[in-house]
């Protein structure tokens, strides 16, 4: 009940002419950004960061969260449209929705997409609403080795799930770390990598560090590949769901909440996984599988409803442990950074305020993004005329004025341009951007946890799983290292004994 009664004064928040305001400004701006290929959540709340220093906290916030399920919304117009997802999110839904585009039916995919994502959006947010309360006062009991032992999960799950291999994700960990120690030592005063420069004395401002290798390097990979020209977008109708298409989609939308809240809640990369689970799962389930491939509505519906309900999931960990998921909740950590304000346990006793207006906002945010995204996907799928040097001059303008809008320094903008040919470098060689951007963020909160945990030990390592939370954690770690060498020993087994069994066949034979 004290959440409900919680949740009721967040929507007095968030109802304020102002808080609405920057809502609608916040799906708007995520929407568009969403439908143009390319440009994701993270690179847009990147790009704003700056720009919202004179903001109110509580509005910034709105806003963001806007832009974060609105470009969940759009990615799937130009992942239907044109077969190029404009947010990694929406990459399942181009499997099924374009084919269903191409044969005429590209108003139904948007719908099933849209509503999808209303769904999973308000199913996730009630799921916040009454777990994030529950997460928040259980975590108040957690130490040092357990903070340390969460954030190892964070760093070795991300490694694992995202990037072609583990050892790319594992590099691009180090590339975030490394850049993460720039500065003085907290706790001794020396100067780590500063090369002499008092300016770096601070270390690298994390708002720069996100702008350059989302922004900037994405901009640099897009130049570098302007050659190759994209198709044309098709023409979109009124969208629109028959009764036929609606007894096809309830059941996935429901479903697909089901799925994405959790993937959302753990560093699992994001809703990459979630959505491509959530297909399997209607393919499995689907009476009409021959469709699947060809343009099954079901193969939209899920994994949208799943990827906005893991926006929620995100919310979960980012608000009551300071964990971030996703890049975007990255990003926003940084947020929270940049106004004083600390993510963790005690975030809804210090800012209820900041909180439940930010969880109302969500509610208030889906209902604005099923108004504007069903009558306006004619409109959406426009901006996909853009010329792409256009954009992305544009992208590198604000993204300069941004980094340099931080400390008013030109060495910003230098390390602005570095960091932005580091995230080129980082896509020509695979290597994930979030590993590093999360590795940024949580990697000085890592070295101080592990420091206060020494110290309350003694400098004895044991301190580090002297509590049954570290031990548990420590132990999912176990598996998620050793997992790929179990699966590989269970394929030969089993591959082991088709082989035995076939050899008795043969000899019965």
């Amino acid at each position: 009940m004290d959440s409900l009664y919680s949740l009721i004064d967040g929507f007095g928040t968030a109802l304020t002419p102002m808080n609405l305001l920057w809502a609608a400004i916040g799906v708007l701006l995520g929407t568009a950004i969403g439908v143009l290929p390319g440009i994701g959540p993270a690179m847009a709340v990147a790009l704003l960061l700056p720009v919202t220093y004179g903001l109110d906290p509580t509005g910034a916030f709105i806003m963001f969260a806007g832009i974060y399920y609105g470009a969940m919304f759009g990615g799937s117009t130009t992942s239907i449209l044109l077969n190029t997802p404009g947010e990694s999110a929406a990459v399942v839904a181009a499997i099924e929705g374009n084919p269903m585009a191409k044969a005429g039916r590209g108003a139904q995919a948007l719908a099933a997409a849209a509503i999808g994502h209303f769904a999973g959006g308000m199913i996730g947010t009630i799921l916040l609403v009454v777990l994030a309360p529950t997460v928040a006062s259980l975590a108040i009991g957690i130490g040092a080795p357990d903070y340390f032992a969460i954030m190892v999960l964070a760093f070795i799950a991300v490694t694992s799930v995202l990037g072609a291999s583990r050892i790319r994700g594992i590099a691009s960990l180090l590339i975030g770390l490394t850049i993460g120690l720039v500065g003085l030592d907290q706790m001794t005063g020396q100067q780590r990598l500063t090369f002499g420069s008092l300016h770096l004395a601070d270390g690298v401002d994390v708002v720069i560090v996100a702008v350059g290798l989302f922004a900037i390097g994405e901009a640099l990979w897009v130049a570098a590949h302007l050659r190759r020209s994209s198709g044309e977008p098709i023409p979109v109708g009124r969208p629109w769901l028959g009764r036929a298409d609606l007894r096809r989609t309830w059941k996935p939308w429901l479903r697909g909440p089901v799925i994405g809240f959790p993937f959302g809640a753990i560093p699992a990369g994001g809703a990459e996984i979630p959505t491509f689970l959530s297909y399997v799962a209607e393919k499995r389930l689907s009476r009409h599988r021959d469709q699947f491939g060809k343009g099954a509505i079901e193969g939209v519906a899920g994994p949208e409803a799943a990827a906005s309900a893991s926006a929620a999931g995100t919310l979960v960990s980012m608000l009551t442990l300071g964990l971030p998921t996703t890049a975007v909740a990255a990003v926003m950590l940084a947020a929270f950074q940049q106004y004083g304000i600390q993510p963790g346990p005690l975030l809804f006793e210090r800012e209820p305020e900041l909180v439940w207006g930010l969880i109302a906002s969500l509610f208030v945010g889906m209902v604005l993004l099923l108004a504007l995204n069903l009558p306006l996907a004619p409109v959406w799928a426009k901006l996909l005329r853009i010329p792409r040097p256009y954009l992305y001059a544009g992208i590198l303008f604000f993204a300069a004025v941004g980094a340099y809008a931080v400390g008013g320094e030109s060495l910003d903008l230098v390390i602005l341009l570095v960091i932005g040919l580091i995230g080129f470098g980082m896509r020509r060689y695979g290597l994930p951007v979030l590993s590093a951007v999360i590795g940024v963020i949580l990697g000085p909160a890592a070295e101080q946890q592990l420091r206060r945990a020494l110290q309350i030990s003694d400098g004895s390592v044991s301190g580090l799983v002297d509590t049954p939370f570290s031990v548990t954690v420590y132990a999912i770690v176990a598996l998620i290292v050793a997992w790929p060498l179990i699966a590989r020993l269970v394929g030969r087994r089993r591959g082991d004994r088709n082989g035995t069994e076939d050899t008795r066949t043969v000899g019965g034979g």
